[in-house]
């Protein structure tokens, strides 16, 4: 009998908060033309001063159970994909499960660039097909606002927060689910996107605040050169495990980095633009949240239906790369 681990679920939620091009204008030495002209984004949602990303998770997971038909009690396992926790010790997961009221399942964090959440449901994918999982919460949560040079017009301009999640579960026989993933590491393109102080290769001192060593820093035409070829590599190779061909897939979600970034991927791959969905001009790169809360907002809208084939791909810090194909 084929075992599957199938997506019974979808929730996202982002901050209330909305900054438009036009507030960064009042900023920084930015305009709206230029930011569009060159990413594609138009707005982003930022936490509030008093809210914890933490807080988002739990709401998108509560969304995801709800939409799921599932509750916290029939939840085995939660993973969590971030780059930036609340604390580097003991993470987010906890805060989440806290949240939802988990007991005395497991959870961890995992960090892959903004891959996480790809990566996360390639391992949820075999932790329920091996049975050591029955019903899980994947999440993808990122406050990105947090760890932001606001005086730098290159990367300020990029970045959103939100959550997004899904609850997955172990089907015995039938089908869907997850057909075929693929993921890579190129530690060669590590230092594309990082963040230099703050681990214990260089602890925070007052001197790696003042020389703003605890911001993203990004090599932004590396990552362009980069982030299109990794994207269509890991996706041809997930189709080629599920057995389809890109013509057999309903939607594409990327990462939603950069506008750019995607209309290459589209032209590399030749998919049709009208089945790739974008939701990057309302709410920015989310990193690990961007794919989640697309695929979200696409279940709710109705354009993702029961039996539709999603391929999932991202880039990230690492450099991670990675791509998933999932039947709805």
């Amino acid at each position: 009998m084929t075992v599957y681990a199938r997506i019974l679920g979808t929730g996202s939620r982002l901050p209330s908060r909305a900054v438009s091009n036009a507030d960064l204008e009042r900023m920084v030495d930015t305009s709206d033309e230029w930011i569009v002209q060159r990413t594609g984004i138009r707005s982003r949602f930022i936490l509030g001063e008093d809210e914890q990303v933490a807080g988002l998770g739990v709401a998108a997971a509560e969304e995801a159970l709800r939409a799921a038909g599932r509750s916290a009690e029939d939840i085995d396992l939660l993973i969590v994909a971030t780059n930036f926790p609340e604390m580097i010790l003991p993470g987010t997961s906890p805060f989440i499960a806290a949240g939802i009221g988990l007991r005395d399942s497991p959870f961890f964090d995992i960090k892959a660039g903004c891959s996480g959440f790809v990566y996360g449901m390639a391992v949820a994918d075999g932790l329920l097909r091996s049975g050591v999982s029955r019903c899980l919460l994947l999440v993808g949560i990122e406050a990105l606002s947090r760890m932001t040079d606001w005086t730098d017009r290159k990367t300020c301009v990029l970045f959103g927060d939100g959550a997004g999640a899904v609850v997955m579960e172990r089907a015995d026989g039938g089908q869907g689910g997850i057909l075929g993933a693929s993921i890579h590491g190129d530690h060669d393109k590590a230092m594309l996107l990082h963040m230099p102080a703050g681990g214990t290769r260089t602890p925070a001192s007052h001197e790696t605040v003042d020389q703003k060593q605890h911001v993203i820093k990004m090599e932004g035409a590396g990552v362009y050169r980069s982030a299109v070829s990794m994207m269509a590599r890991a996706s041809l190779e997930a189709l080629d495990v599920a057995g389809l061909t890109l013509d057999e897939v309903d939607w594409l979600i990327p990462h939603q980095a950069n506008l750019r970034i995607i209309e290459s991927l589209v032209r590399r791959t030749g998919i049709n633009e009208e089945r790739v969905i974008v939701n990057l001009d309302r709410v920015a790169n989310t990193s690990t949240a961007s794919i989640p809360i697309a695929l979200d907002e696409a279940v709710r809208d109705g354009r993702i239906g029961n039996g539709d084939r999603v391929l999932l791909t991202a880039f990230g810090a690492g450099a991670c790369f990675g791509a998933v194909v999932a039947q709805m």
